[in-house]
């Protein structure tokens, strides 16, 4: 025992040890600044790694927001310096080295922010590979494209949690960043609305508009076409588009089986409209929202920048649409107009005063809330799911018909599958790509950042949601617009973003939520509208829409 006291009292002697409760903290970003949790942190304590407190070195890892706070072992030596490694999967890790051990007695050492630069591994090309696999199944449609989502979601757990499990390297996501990808915001919000549009449908009011449009439109399909898409276009400015779609869906397919003519032809036109209209404000579409908000730019703003724009589109729509078209609007049956106006009128009387009355209070109490919602720092679905439960309780019905008639389950399901993918994806670095290769390829040239940001966001939001997208994309823009010194600080950069990822929507059937939930109805009704269908009348709207939009891009820039 007297040997054993002897020789730590030399070791205390020739390694003096401080006692210290010393600590140290940190940011892990990534090379777009955008925050990674879950990165292991390892320390260097004179030159050794150093667990400290018993715990392992793996005990060490970011919060959600990329930070980390470690205390520093108590037998550390006093003043040695301290080296950092950040490490993930699907990342290069970055080392860093720091002055010294902090003191006892001092404030928490600041490691600085370490930046994680993306490394394509084997996660990397299997998200890659199942997001393929995954749009192969919808375009050709071997299988219905709720369940391609569900196949491609399912697909990146089972990897992760069999051979991630053995080897992080083929790790993708776990099922929290699963539930954390998903955007239950937009989810509720389509829940709320299918139900509150599900009752109100119940009064006879979208058979009343119908007969109201078929009156205005004195029987013209042409004319009524184009009514719809600037109704269309108008409502989608000021109200989320799928929102627009929900309430325009079933008062058009009405029109159309009146008519006798299928109702594709009046709702593909509505569906360019609101993809386009949404584009013109700051609430129009969710991409403006995001966009908004990190630039600082006002409503008012959108409204002079991106209007007039939306505004020549909305007529080059019509054009097209009523060219598109043409064939199916002359033959409808439309022989004698009064008469066929005196029956529907009859026909399509409210059927309950009452519940049309609560239902437009409710709505109208809805729509107050979708505008002032960022004043209240509440989500809009919370309004949807407010005005929902509300209906319910005053219809006096049965709750489960209507939640089994009028709520779209595939599309919710779709929906929420396509996140987790989209969030695999993102996790693998693979939207990042997308992003690096827009920074290195724009260079110094001002007018190369312009075009390359709108037409690679059209193209990318075409086959991915816009909204994780422009999320990868708003520090990539906010470096350029920064440090391109043709750009001096000027917004048109955000411009670009905006209209390249709000109008891409409209090439496929999966670019927009406005789509996918208006062809799910189109569906359900009957009259199935196809991923190469969707892909003919979309994507020559599209290219309209981008060849406009790099014109008046080029005269804002001046």
């Amino acid at each position: 025992m007297k040997r054993c006291v002897g020789f730590l009292t030399l070791l205390v002697f020739f390694f003096p040890v401080t006692a210290f409760a010393g600590a140290l903290f940190g940011v892990v970003h990534d090379e777009h600044g955008q925050p990674v949790d879950k990165a292991g942190i390892t320390l260097h304590i004179g030159g050794k790694e150093y667990a400290g407190v018993g715990r392992a070195v793996a005990a060490y890892a970011t919060s959600e927001n990329g930070s980390f706070y470690i205390e520093l072992p108590a037998d550390a030596p006093a003043g040695a310096p301290i080296g950092i490694t950040a490490a993930k999967s699907g990342f290069q890790p970055r080392s860093v080295m720091l002055a010294a051990a902090p003191a006892s007695d001092g404030a928490p050492l600041f490691a600085g922010k370490i930046a994680l630069k993306h490394a394509a591994g084997p996660a990397f090309y299997i998200a890659a590979a199942i997001l393929m696999f995954v749009y192969a199944l919808i375009v050709f449609e071997w299988v219905h494209r709720t369940l391609a989502a569900l196949l491609g979601a399912v697909a990146m757990l089972l990897v992760s949690y069999t051979a991630g499990t053995f080897n992080p390297d083929y790790f993708i996501l776990s099922f929290g960043d699963a539930i954390h990808a998903v955007d239950f915001n937009v989810v509720f919000l389509l829940l709320g609305m299918m139900i509150i549009v599900g009752i109100m449908r119940e009064t006879g009011v979208f058979e009343w508009l119908a007969y109201q449009s078929f009156r205005v439109s004195r029987g013209s399909v042409f004319r009524l076409a184009a009514i719809l898409i600037v109704v269309t276009a108008v409502t989608s400015a000021f109200l989320d588009n799928v929102t627009t779609m929900l309430l325009m869906t079933p008062v058009t397919i009405d029109i159309a089986l009146v008519l006798g003519i299928s109702p594709v032809a009046l709702l593909m036109p509505e569906i360019m409209a609101s993809n386009i209209g949404g584009t013109a404000t700051l609430i129009g579409d969710p991409p403006n929202i995001m966009i908004g908000s990190y630039a600082g730019l006002t409503f008012n703003d959108f409204m002079m920048n991106l209007t007039p724009a939306i505004a020549v589109m909305t007529a080059l729509l019509i054009v097209m649409m009523q060219r598109a078209y043409r064939h199916e609007y002359q033959a409808a049956k439309v022989t004698d107009f009064a008469a066929l106006e005196q029956r529907l009128k009859k026909e399509c009387a409210i059927r309950d005063p009452r519940l049309l009355a609560m239902s437009l209070l409710t709505l109208a109490v809805v729509i107050f809330f979708f505008f002032i919602h960022g004043m209240l720092h509440m989500e809009p679905s919370i309004a949807a799911l407010g005005g929902a439960a509300f209906l319910l309780l005053a219809a006096k019905e049965d709750v489960v018909k209507y939640l089994e008639k009028d709520v779209e389950w595939s599309t919710l399901v779709f929906f929420i599958m396509l996140f987790i993918i989209i969030g695999g994806c993102e996790r693998a670095g693979l939207i990042q790509l997308v992003a690096d290769w827009v920074l290195g390829v724009a260079g110094g040239s001002a007018l190369a950042a312009i075009m390359l940001v709108l037409v690679v966001s059209a193209v990318t939001s075409a086959v991915i949601d816009n909204i994780p997208y422009t999320a990868t994309m708003l520090p990539v823009v906010g470096y350029l617009t920064v440090n391109l010194p043709e750009l001096h600080g000027s917004p048109i950069l955000w411009w670009a973003l905006a209209l390249g990822a709000c109008l891409g929507g409209n090439a496929t059937i999966v670019g927009a939520s406005a789509n996918v939930v208006t062809t799910g109805l189109s569906e359900k009704a009957g009259h199935p509208i196809s991923f190469m269908y969707f892909l003919k009348i979309g994507l020559p709207v599209t290219v309209m829409s981008i060849a406009v939009s790099a014109v008046w891009l080029l005269i804002l820039r001046g």
